[in-house]
């Protein structure tokens, strides 16, 4: 199955992959400042948007790999947020050559400590869920993940971006056999592409402990803090996320 994705601008090829609450929507801005210098690429994966997610085994990594082969793209920097910087991770470990740099922003990763907090929001989230509050669920996530720098604008974009994903994922749950991700473990040693890790100062403190382990374990890579910024910070301050992307891309 090939992703759906945009593929726009010209020049070195740059893939955009999204939140767990987002979808591919969310890059609007970052497609609109590097398209004039960067083919830009941005998937909705498996689960999100409208990519749907049919009940077999798959992995996101080799779905993002695959669509590279699809463009005839050869190498890529690679922009994740936050379930994307996980991703983003696993394509970089399980096929190295296709990774010219990764940028992360506020990254996901297997095997770092939980937190109170961190552990508080799931049991909520799987609380209002178990008891059919799927709005309620949505709500929480808008309050946990944006900072205090988004719009309105912004909160309702993110409100029906997640909206659809639970819809998607909780019917994809009923199936009996449902769909299975294979699970990929990063080795953060092997990870050989120049790399940008972001960590946002109002993020829940377990992705501030990713980012911070994610930069201590990957050689050369370089940690920007925001202190204005939650967890969504390209969405929080697109204009200076932008600058930051240009910049390290450059």
């Amino acid at each position: 199955m090939i992703l759906s994705h945009d593929d726009e601008g010209s020049g070195p090829a740059v893939v955009l992959l999204h939140s767990g609450v987002c979808d591919r929507r969310m890059w609007a801005d970052q497609v609109a400042a590097l398209a004039p210098s960067h083919r830009v690429i941005r998937p909705d994966l498996r689960g999100f948007g409208e990519t749907p997610l049919p009940a077999e085994r798959f992995s996101f990594a080799a779905d993002v790999v695959a669509l590279l082969d699809h463009l005839q793209v050869d190498r890529a920097a690679i922009v994740g947020s936050s379930f994307g910087g996980r991703v983003a991770l696993e394509v970089a470990v399980t096929a190295p050559e296709r990774v010219a740099s990764l940028a992360l922003l506020c990254p996901a990763l297997r095997g770092v400590p939980s937190t109170p907090r961190a552990d508080a929001f799931d049991e909520e989230e799987d609380r209002l869920l178990n008891s059919g509050d799927v709005a309620g669920a949505v709500e929480l996530n808008v309050a946990t993940w944006l900072g205090p720098e988004a719009s309105a604008a912004t909160r309702d974009l993110v409100r029906a971006m997640q909206a659809h994903a639970f819809e998607v994922q909780l019917a994809a749950d009923e199936l009996d056999p449902g769909p299975e991700a294979t699970r990929v473990d990063v080795d953060l040693a092997l990870v050989s592409a120049p790399t940008l890790v972001v960590s946002g100062g109002l993020d829940v403190d377990h992705f501030q402990d990713v980012a911070q382990h994610v930069a201590d374990s990957v050689a050369g890579a370089r940690l920007e803090k925001l202190a204005w910024a939650g967890h969504l910070p390209s969405l929080e301050r697109p204009a200076e996320v932008n600058a930051l992307l240009a910049g390290f891309l450059a």
